[in-house]
């Protein structure tokens, strides 16, 4: 039997609002939107920090498939008292070894707070334990991973942060199940809350190179040894030219919606942003190359005082490699964030 996840209320403390937080302003030579985001390819985020003592989870997914998520815990040196769990969900072609969970994870240890990089559905080592896959709106898979845990990782409550097309799936899980657990506060980074406006921007010219590393990295997770496909749906994965074709072919018959269209709409994050009943950081830059920004300059922030939306001119898809420090901007604003949470 699988450990239940303590669920004692776990009240927040008094929370930070747009203007408590330093402004971006990109480092050099590091301008634009293009270089901002490749920046964690061509030169990964410093991952030097305290050694951590680290674990590997097996979470249980509750829907029969006898799936299980794979992730690390990693415990921090010198561990602040009160701190909650922070869990890390990583984009699309994505897994606990993205650079931005890394990353991310570093800065977190070395203020003194546990980390978990998951693992989605079929992603990272993952894929070893699990026969299908994840997608924007899996929020469900969120749910049963967190409820999983051992008790003790939980006692002081939960913090959540999702990159990209992690992020969409974190928001809507904050709308749908945030108040079940003890989530003490929630962040998203770049996360595609129109997915439809996402998948049509890929198809610029201009995203050419973006649009084809991400499309090889979902066709390598879902051909990968372990995974549940049909030698139909293996032709169809091998020939896809574009995600919205492999979304259209793939991953809307596959998990009950009738076309990319209807999985779009009942999986894009800015509908459930209202719902949302736990403190919740949302980050994105309005120059992102991969998400237009209308979606974003669209949400009536003020209608919601649990959102706190942090919306700079620049910073690219997950770059935010700003002045200052070494550290990206987005994982010094989650830091002043969770030192609240």
């Amino acid at each position: 039997m699988e450990a239940q996840t303590a669920t004692r209320p776990i009240a927040p403390r008094p929370g930070l609002r747009p203007d408590d937080f330093p402004p971006f302003r990109a480092r050099a030579p590091w301008w634009g939107p293009d270089l901002q985001t490749l920046r964690n390819f061509l030169r990964p985020p410093d991952s030097t920090g305290p050694a951590a003592s680290a674990r590997r989870l097996s979470l249980a997914m509750a829907d029969g498939s006898g799936d299980r998520l794979s992730g690390v815990l990693e415990a921090p040196a010198q561990p602040r008292a009160n701190a909650p769990l922070v869990v890390l969900i990583h984009g699309l072609s994505g897994s606990e070894e993205s650079a931005y969970m890394v990353a991310t994870s570093t800065t977190l240890r070395a203020c003194g707070f546990p980390v978990l990089r998951l693992n989605l559905r079929g992603a990272g080592p993952s894929r070893a334990t699990c026969k299908l896959q994840y997608h924007a709106g899996r929020s469900e898979d969120l749910r049963d991973a967190l409820r999983a845990l051992p008790p003790e990782l939980t006692r002081e409550g939960l913090a959540l942060v999702g990159y990209s097309l992690g992020g969409n799936m974190l928001l809507k899980f904050a709308a749908e199940y945030g108040r079940e657990l003890p989530v003490r506060g929630a962040a998203s980074i770049s996360a595609p809350i129109d997915l439809r406006a996402a998948s049509d921007r890929f198809l610029d010219p201009r995203n050419r190179v973006y649009h084809q590393r991400l499309l090889r990295g979902m066709k390598q997770e879902s051909l990968a040894p372990g995974a549940l496909t049909t030698d139909a749906e293996r032709r169809i994965i091998e020939r896809a030219r574009s995600i919205l074709e492999f979304d259209e072919k793939i991953v809307a018959p596959r998990n009950g919606f009738a076309d990319a269209d209807a999985y779009y709409r009942a999986c894009h994050a800015r509908q459930f942003l209202q719902d949302i009943r736990v403190p919740s950081l949302v980050i994105h830059a309005l120059d992102d190359p991969w998400i237009p920004s209308d979606a974003y300059r669209g949400v009536a922030w003020s209608r919601n005082p649990q959102l706190v939306p942090l919306l700079p001119a620049g910073g690219g898809h997950v770059g935010f490699h700003g002045q200052g420090s070494k550290i990206p901007w987005h994982d010094r604003c989650l830091a002043l964030w969770l030192d609240r949470a």
